[in-house]
């Protein structure tokens, strides 16, 4: 099943399941991100617009997700925060942006639902101006930990809405320009991190 297929199933019930579930951290993430003022930010995967409401309207965003049935929502949720947002159909794992584009970019609980995250990390880190950050919110296995449950549960879940053996680590060893800023546990026993990167500067010489 695709991923794009699968998220226009679940659309319709979509903020049922998720939307009380991870206000607090989608809050808690933006109000730690400091000063917006006139950048430009990047939402890949950005969903149904859960994120929306904490925004800072001081900043510009674009959104973009794969399901064109999780924009409509989001649109709506735009208009009810008079937010100007540039919601937008693509791949997150190809982004059709130039590079060093946008100041920031936030990934909430969509580098462990893509197929390939370190593709989008790539991506993301493509598309980010020198010295600027990602914001990263979601859940992770910890290198070395066993956990067999959500080893097993992947099986099946990564066909239908998400993953759950993605090992963060592993995932940034791919991407060298992108440096750990700060690395948070969240809930779940610290299964859910907020993870803060910056992208270096490219040294000439």
């Amino acid at each position: 099943m695709s991923l794009k297929f699968s998220y226009t199933l679940i659309s319709p019930i979509y903020d049922m399941l998720i939307a009380g579930a991870t206000r607090k951290m989608r809050q808690k993430s933006w109000s730690q991100m400091g000063e917006m003022t006139n950048l430009s930010v990047l939402i890949p995967g950005v969903g149904t617009g859960l994120d929306i409401p904490y925004l800072p309207k001081t900043a510009h965003y674009t959104g973009i997700d794969l399901t064109p049935a999780m924009l409509h929502k989001a649109r709506k949720r735009t208009k009810q925060h008079k937010l100007s947002i540039a919601l937008r159909e693509g791949d997150i794992l190809a982004l059709n942006h130039s590079d060093q584009t946008f100041d920031r970019v936030v990934m909430h609980l969509i580098l462990a639902v893509v197929p390939s995250p370190q593709l989008a990390l790539q991506e993301a880190a493509r598309v980010l101006k020198p010295g600027g950050h990602i914001t990263i919110l979601d859940k992770f296995i910890r290198p070395g930990e066993s956990a067999p449950v959500r080893r097993i549960a992947n099986g099946l879940l990564r066909h239908i809405a998400t993953r759950t053996d993605v090992i963060f680590e592993e995932v940034l060893a791919d991407v060298p320009a992108l440096q750990v800023v700060n690395d948070e546990p969240l809930m779940a026993g610290g299964w859910f991190r907020r993870i803060e990167l910056q992208k270096q500067a490219t040294r000439i010489g």
